[in-house]
């Protein structure tokens, strides 16, 4: 079943699993704001189950662009478009959140975004990345990090 995640009211429905569960609420919470508030887009997510095509295409991307694996399970995914920018979203148990944007334009920008939750640690697949941190009112303190995709997908 999706959900619309409300970045007013934040809630931990289907998150609970996680051990950092209210930060990773905020962190989904925070995106969610973001895409209302630049592409007038309600982002909205569903269990990992019931989207495994979404979590595939992520998880093919990083394993051959970087060979990263995570080892956390997917508790949630989206996949959706803006403008000419396909997006993913994949949100994992452990408070790892992973997007990948995509332009459809051929030499548009492409990239995988990795963003941790408040509280959790840098996940081992991830230590070669430096994270920067930013503050949020939703999810207090985000570390982010990236990469560019070279190839198709």
């Amino acid at each position: 079943m999706s959900y619309a995640v409300d970045f007013k009211t934040v809630s931990t429905v289907g998150l609970e699993s996680s051990p950092v569960a209210e930060a990773l609420a905020g962190l989904r919470a925070n995106e969610a704001r973001y895409f209302k508030n630049k592409y007038d887009h309600t982002f909205t997510v569903e269990p990992a189950a019931e989207v495994q095509p979404v979590i595939d295409w992520v998880s093919g991307i990083l394993k051959d662009e970087r060979d990263i694996v995570i080892a956390s399970p997917a508790l949630e995914a989206t996949q959706f478009q803006v403008e000419n920018i396909n997006m993913a979203y994949v949100f994992y148990e452990s408070g790892l959140s992973i997007n990948v944007m995509y332009t459809l334009d051929e030499g548009g920008k492409r990239a995988v975004g990795f963003k941790l939750s408040d509280g959790m640690e840098v996940p081992e697949e991830l230590g070669a990345f430096k994270f920067a941190r930013q503050k949020s009112k939703l999810a207090g303190t985000i570390r982010g990090s990236y990469f560019v995709i070279k190839g198709e997908h």
